[in-house]
């Protein structure tokens, strides 16, 4: 039985809805946030709330099998994939709101991280409740969680990016991380796109190939401009950080950030390469 004549899922759906907002709150009325940090954790919650009203909405209005008929696809896997995702991105937020704007004397931003933290336990649950269910499809398996943990991972790194040159003015002398930054957005864009190839499936009749072997080469191309990427940001990431010297607090968060790149920078080119196995795998199992 339910509260009010909601059931669980109902209520774990309105909690979300609820924690994402409150934690918005206060760093909403501040004014515009300029931190890229600050942005990634706001886009975060706006993000939270929008997954749960539409999940919320399209089960209560019985929508599921018109969208199901649309998409070609199976909701119970979208849905797993979406409460995962949120998952994911709020455990980050979380934890970067918390590391990088809560201190002793900041109340309001204690608050935030602390309805944060609520939002992720509460999807967290939702999460592995929908999983336990086994939906089988692209999103709520291996592939899928690959795919959009790429995408998750290249967030945090256009993050940490933005905020480590954030104030430099001229960016015609840094071309190597100019295309460091070039090749973490687009390889976001393409994993976006194969995402959303899976979902809809008219998508795929637009594929110059078959989606498994455009996978290939997508993975192929992706892992050697990671590589690219890896090497470029370690040689001059922090040549640049070296030579130019800024106040003692800015220069040790500018050096964090450059680590926070580097480190996520190789975790992506990971995940790439296991994706790459497994799709080379995959066809190979189908020749």
């Amino acid at each position: 039985m339910g509260f009010c004549g909601l059931g669980r899922s109902d209520i774990l759906r309105i909690l979300q809805i609820v924690f994402c907002a409150l934690a918005l709150l206060i760093p909403m009325f501040r004014g515009k946030m300029i931190n890229p940090y600050g942005v990634w954790c706001e886009f975060v919650w706006v993000f939270g709330m929008v997954v749960a009203v539409v999940i919320l909405v399209l089960e209560k209005l019985l929508l599921v099998v018109i969208l199901q008929v649309c998409l070609q696809h199976s909701w119970d896997d979208l849905k797993c994939g979406l409460l995962m995702l949120c998952t994911l991105m709020l455990l980050s937020a979380s934890i970067i709101y918390a590391v990088v704007f809560v201190c002793s004397r900041c109340f309001g931003d204690i608050i935030s991280a602390i309805f944060s933290f609520l939002a992720l336990i509460v999807y967290a649950v939702d999460a592995v409740k929908s999983k336990l269910k086994c939906p089988k499809g692209y999103l709520s398996n291996g592939r899928g969680i690959l795919r959009f943990s790429q995408c998750w991972v290249a967030c945090i790194i256009l993050a940490a990016a933005t905020s480590a040159f954030l104030g430099v003015e001229r960016m015609d002398h840094m071309l190597p991380l100019m295309w460091c930054m070039l090749v973490y957005s687009v390889c976001l864009l393409v994993s976006a796109v194969i995402i959303l190839a899976h979902l809809l499936k008219p998508l795929n009749a637009l594929c110059c190939c078959a989606l498994d072997k455009l996978e290939v080469i997508i993975n192929v191309v992706a892992v050697v401009l990671y590589s690219s990427a890896a090497v470029l940001w370690i040689l001059y990431a922090y040549r640049y950080y070296r030579r130019n010297r800024w106040g003692d607090i800015w220069h040790n968060r500018r050096l964090d950030d450059v680590n926070v790149v580097s480190v996520l920078t190789f975790v992506n080119l990971g995940l790439y390469t296991a994706d790459l196995i497994w799709s080379l795998l995959a066809l190979y199992k189908r020749i």
